[in-house]
């Protein structure tokens, strides 16, 4: 069951006749959009109704964040990553999605549509069609325009009701500094009371100056202005000034950090007469016109290099790191030692927001559309749009030969969650590439699309390869490595034919670099993408040779470099394929130790793959399933999903070879859910085919056909990922473990 929701990094308030509305609305309408301005909190909104949902829907939610993308190039991904769907096969991606969808009972959270309203709907169509079980929540500025939609406005809270206040008084606490030493403590407890708390004498006697907003004796003032002596008026003041816009209270309690709650009244008051009075600005409708103001306000409370700061974080599309800052942000006036304390001061004053991020993958930042518009305004009144989009693209594609450089070391699965983290922002290096400069866009692509393509992005790798393999025709290693890398792509997807012509482009053109001097890493390159399509076609004879030809020209260790150690790895499969069990599991060994010893997984996995083939092949179940669980955790580390369900179909066979018929059917039926995963069938080298059978037959044998195919049907029904742990638990017993 899907439940990939964003953490909520803050406090929920109010709401409650919004969620009533909604829980009855989801039970009756399978498409609802929450309409509302920017910064009343639609998003909020949605994610509470949403866990509040999961019960629901027996297939669970999926979360959509639509926010990050410049243009729906992505919008198909975003959406069949949030589904759990990494297809691997040719066909149209919303092919795919409906499939995968058409079974499920599924709510799908789209969360900021307003840019993509055209796209979303035109996607919603197809798949509210195809999937009966599939109902939506999206959120968006504006309605999506379709027949069957249900809209529910979302108005801010109520500036005269408790839950404004409320708010801005959780957000103010959050802001004070933990030491107290900023704010005296009527700052710190009374000025932001719920309206009606009784304030303290002593309290009151430190509210600030008579002269303050809030000053006097208690009410309001004839202008509108809160009383002296009451905090809370002060705080309800600002609620009604801000018309209960969230996020706008949100900003302004932010500044409770660096003054008092009076003061932020005070200038509040300042801001807003002058734009009042400005008839050159007309932004309806009004609340729209107080959100801007906020904003506004923020911006110019912050330091000149803060605001610079803001300008050019907007750049990113999703979450960032101090490093890719200091990398895209600094120059000019901003220096690097400057950036960790200003994204501390961004975050102390709401203008970006700390994120939860992977584990072990340290702290991210997060801007808000809402504000990441008002910031990309100024980045394009200072002219700075077209450096920032440069810098960008010249640290991601520092970030992808950084990866590519890493990959054959203990680093390698740190990176492939690198490089799935940054997916967004990569892409939209390469769409500034293309245009800008389709050479480096060529060196990109080249460099991230086998991370890429093993872990699910195989349409967007493959789009963007051709792209730029098409847009730049310039001989070299990065022409060689590109080809190379949709070549495996499209040998993924299980096109042969055509990967086979793009095989001999590379072999082609590999040969013309080694001549110019370029040294044999695109050799090898291309042996290997040659010997895994002779691999996956029937052919290990062919691919044991044109493997060892390129070694033998190559003169390279098994280490030395990854396309040798990929070589490597195609001769031992060619030899199980030709049935030297004995060279193949020695070899596999050595190399296997040999990864241990450098921290490397992806090679590892599959030589664990090959050795639990050849122990099925031996007679070994129990070495077979303790090799197939090691092959399972190595991709379960980097999120292989092909890989995954390669090894359980694997680890099935093992059970079944050892008599475990009804536990074999069941983690056959996970493999199955995997399989759905990718949009295959099941695949792998002939010789896997041949195991699959033989081991189904003895597992039905020894427990019925009736009973295998219930305990099928549970592991194909069951949760892919809580299915994977429990394969991954051995049952009791001997059994050797992984030698390396």
């Amino acid at each position: 069951m899907l439940g990939n929701l964003p953490e909520e990094s803050t406090s929920f308030v109010g709401r409650n006749w919004e969620l009533f509305r909604l829980d009855r609305a989801l039970a009756r309408h399978r498409l609802i959009t929450l309409v509302g301005s920017g910064g009343v909190g639609k998003s909020r909104l949605a994610l509470r109704a949403a866990r509040q949902a999961v019960g629901m829907f027996p297939d669970g939610v999926a979360w959509a964040e639509l926010s990050p993308l410049h243009g729906d190039r992505l919008l198909l991904t975003t959406v069949s990553d949030a589904c759990d769907l990494s297809d691997h096969t040719p066909r149209m991606p919303v092919d795919a999605l409906c499939e995968w969808l058409a079974d499920k009972q599924l709510l799908l959270v789209l969360d900021s549509c307003e840019h993509l309203v055209a796209p979303c709907r035109t996607l919603l169509g197809d798949l509210l069609t195809a999937a009966p079980g599939l109902n939506v929540l999206a959120t968006s500025r504006q309605p999506l325009d379709m027949e069957s939609e249900r809209l529910i406005e979302v108005a801010p809270l109520s500036p005269e009701g408790p839950d404004a206040v409320e708010l801005f008084r959780q957000r103010v606490a959050a802001a004070l500094p933990a030491d107290g030493t900023r704010r005296t403590a009527t700052d710190t407890a009374t000025t932001v009371r719920r309206r009606g708390d009784r304030v303290p004498e002593a309290d009151a006697a430190d509210s600030g100056p008579s002269n303050a907003p809030g000053g006097g004796t208690g009410g309001a003032t004839p202008d509108g202005h809160p009383s002296a002596g009451d905090p809370g008026s002060t705080a309800t003041w600002i609620c009604r000034r801000l018309e209960g816009i969230p996020l706008a209270l949100e900003l302004a309690a932010a500044q409770a950090g660096r003054t008092s709650v009076q003061e932020i009244a005070r200038r509040l008051t300042s801001r807003f007469d002058v734009l009042q009075a400005d008839d050159t600005i007309q932004v309806q409708p009004e609340r729209h016109r107080t959100m801007r103001t906020t904003i506004g306000w923020s911006h110019e409370l912050c330091s000149p290099h803060e605001r610079l700061l803001w300008a050019r974080l907007t750049v990113f599309r999703a979450a960032f790191d101090e490093e890719s800052v200091r990398a895209v942000c600094t120059g000019g006036p901003l220096a690097a030692e400057e950036i960790g304390p200003l994204l501390d001061r961004l975050v102390a004053v709401s203008v970006i927001r700390v994120v939860q991020g992977p584990r072990g993958a340290g702290i991210r930042y997060q801007m808000l559309d809402t504000i990441r518009e008002y910031g990309a305004a100024w980045l394009s009144a200072l002219g700075e749009e077209k450096t920032a989009a440069d810098r960008h693209a010249s640290h991601f594609l520092e970030f992808a030969r950084q990866a590519h450089e890493g990959w054959l070391g203990p680093d390698q699965a740190h990176w492939y969650r690198r490089v799935g983290e940054a997916h967004t922002d990569l892409c939209t290096a390469l769409d500034h590439l293309l245009v800008d400069s389709p050479a480096s866009a060529v060196r990109l692509v080249g460099l991230v699309g086998f991370f890429w393509s093993c872990c699910g992005h195989l349409h967007e790798a493959r789009g963007y390869l051709e792209q730029a393999l098409l847009i730049h025709r310039e001989q070299g290693p990065d022409r060689t490595r590109g080809l190379w890398t949709l070549g495996v792509t499209m040998t993924l997807q299980g096109e042969y034919d055509t990967a086979q012509g793009i095989s001999d482009a590379c072999t082609r053109s590999a040969r013309r670099d080694r001549e110019e001097g370029e040294g044999s890493e695109g050799i090898l390159a291309a042996a290997y993408l040659s010997g895994l399509i002779a691999l996956l076609t029937g052919r290990p004879l062919a691919a044991d040779l044109m493997a060892g030809h390129a070694l033998d020209s190559a003169e390279n260790g098994p280490f030395d470099s990854p396309n040798g150690l990929r070589c490597h790895l195609v001769q031992v499969f060619a030899l199980t394929g030709l049935g030297k069990l004995a060279e193949a599991r020695e070899r596999a060994l050595t190399l296997r130790r040999g990864c241990v010893d450098l921290g490397e997984s992806w090679t590892r996995a599959y030589l664990d793959y090959q050795l639990s083939l050849i122990a099925l092949f031996a007679g070994d179940p129990l070495a077979a399933a303790e090799y197939a669980r090691a092959m399972l955790e190595g991709k379960q580390g980097i999120g292989d999903s092909f890989g995954i369900a390669l090894g359980l179909d694997l680890l099935a066979a093992a059970m079944a070879a050892g008599g475990d018929g009804e536990r074999a059917g069941l983690v056959y039926g996970t493999g199955q859910a995997f399989w759905s995963t990718v949009g295959h069938p099941q695949r792998g080298t002939p010789e896997l085919h041949a195991v699959r059978q033989e081991c189904e037959r003895a597992a039905r044998a020894g427990i019925g056909d009736s009973a295998y195919e219930m305990a099928f049907q549970r592991g194909a029904a069951m949760n892919p990922e809580a299915g994977l742990k429990e394969a991954l638990v051995p049952r009791p017993g001997p059994g050797p473990s992984p030698q390396g």
